[in-house]
C-alpha cells in the first residue's frame, strides 16, 4: 500500500496571519490502511487542535477488530456503523480531558496549539504517517492521549465548540473500503480500469460538527465492495475547486452533482506510484495558483493499492 498526503494553509489564512487548521494521519497496516482528514471551523479559536484530536480519535478506532476481507456485507457495515458513533464519543470524551485537566495550558499559549503548518506532508521518511505530530504540539496531543476518559459532563467547565473539527475517514482493506464522515470532506474511489468515483460527496446542506449536538446520530457511515479497486483519495473541502468537475463540464444538468475531475485524481495516483510515495508534488499541487481559488485549507490523503 502507498500512502502519502498533504495539507496546505489557505491563501486566506495566510493573509490573515491564521495557521492551518486542516489534519490529517494515517495507518498503514501492510495490506489495510487507515485513512482520516479533518477540517477545523475557521471562526473557533482552537478549531485546529480540534482537527488533530479528531484524526487520532478515528484512526485509534478505525484500526480495531476491522473485519476480514471475505466477511459478508452484513459484517462490514454492520462493524462500520458501530464505530461511526465511537467515533465521536472518543472525540468528546478527548475534548472532554483537553477542556479539563490541559485547557489551562494550552490557552497559555503552548507552542504550536492551534496552528498548523503551512506544508504538511507524509511520504517516505517520514517518523511514521502521522501528520498530527508535525503540524501541532504534541505535548499537547500526547496529553490527549493520556487524559481520564472522564465524563462529557466535564465539558460543563469550557466550551466543547471551541474544537470544533469535521471528520472523513477511511478503511481501506480491498477489496472494501469503509467509510466515516461527519462534516463537508468527500472521498474518490480510482478503479484498475483508470476511472475514478465519487462514492462519498460531499454534503449539500451545511454539515454538523464533531462536537455537535446530536452528532452521533448524523454520522454518515457506509462500506463500498470493489474487487477492482486501485486507491482510495479523501479532501478536506477547500479541494472541491481543484478535485471537482460541474457536472456542466461532463455535459450534465446541474441535478447530476460534482463529479471527480480524472485529471486531478489519475495524475496524482500516476505520480505517486512513480515516486514511490513521495509527497511532494501532492503538496506542489495544493500549493499553486488554481488550488487557491477559495483561500481554504487544503488537505488530500490516499492510499493505493501496490500493483493497482
Amino acid at each position: 500500500m502507498i500512502v502519502a498526503g498533504a495539507s496546505v494553509q489557505g491563501t486566506a489564512h495566510l493573509a490573515g496571519g491564521q495557521g492551518c487548521q486542516d489534519a490529517f494521519k494515517a495507518v498503514d497496516l501492510g495490506g489495510t490502511a487507515v485513512l482520516a482528514v479533518s477540517d477545523g471551523a475557521g471562526s473557533r479559536d482552537r478549531s485546529a487542535l480540534g482537527a488533530h484530536i479528531a484524526v487520532d480519535a478515528a484512526c485509534r478506532l478505525l484500526a480495531e477488530r476491522i473485519p476480514d476481507a471475505e466477511e459478508p456485507p452484513e459484517a462490514w457495515t454492520r462493524w462500520v456503523a458501530g464505530r461511526g458513533g465511537r467515533v465521536v464519543e472518543e472525540y468528546l470524551r478527548a475534548v472532554a480531558g483537553v477542556l479539563g485537566a490541559g485547557a489551562l495550558r494550552a490557552e497559555a499559549g503552548a507552542p504550536g496549539t492551534g496552528a498548523g503548518a503551512t506544508g504538511t506532508d507524509v511520504g517516505p521518511g517520514a517518523e511514521g504517517l502521522d501528520a498530527d505530530t508535525r503540524a501541532a504540539d504534541t505535548g499537547t496531543l500526547a496529553d490527549t492521549r493520556a487524559a481520564d476518559p472522564s465524563p462529557l459532563t466535564d465539558t460543563r467547565a469550557a466550551d466543547p465548540s471551541t474544537l470544533a473539527a469535521t471528520l472523513t475517514a477511511a478503511v481501506v482493506a480491498p477489496p472494501w473500503v469503509a467509510f466515516v464522515s461527519l462534516g463537508d470532506g468527500f472521498g474518490t474511489l480510482l478503479t484498475r480500469d483508470d476511472r475514478c468515483h465519487l462514492v462519498l460527496p460531499p454534503p449539500a446542506a451545511p454539515a454538523p460538527f464533531l462536537s455537535s449536538p446530536g452528532a452521533a446520530l448524523r454520522v454518515r457511515t457506509f462500506a463500498v465492495w470493489e474487487p477492482d479497486l486501485a486507491g482510495v483519495v479523501l479532501s478536506t473541502d477547500g479541494c472541491a475547486a481543484l478535485a471537482l468537475d460541474h457536472p456542466a463540464v461532463h455535459q450534465l444538468p446541474p441535478e447530476a452533482g460534482p463529479l471527480p475531475a480524472a485529471g486531478f485524481f489519475l495524475g496524482l495516483a500516476a505520480t505517486l506510484r512513480e515516486n514511490h510515495g513521495d509527497a511532494e508534488p501532492l503538496r506542489r499541487r495544493l500549493s499553486g495558483p488554481e488550488a487557491g481559488r477559495t483561500g481554504d485549507d487544503l488537505t488530500v490523503l490516499c492510499a493505493l493499492v501496490e500493483g493497482g
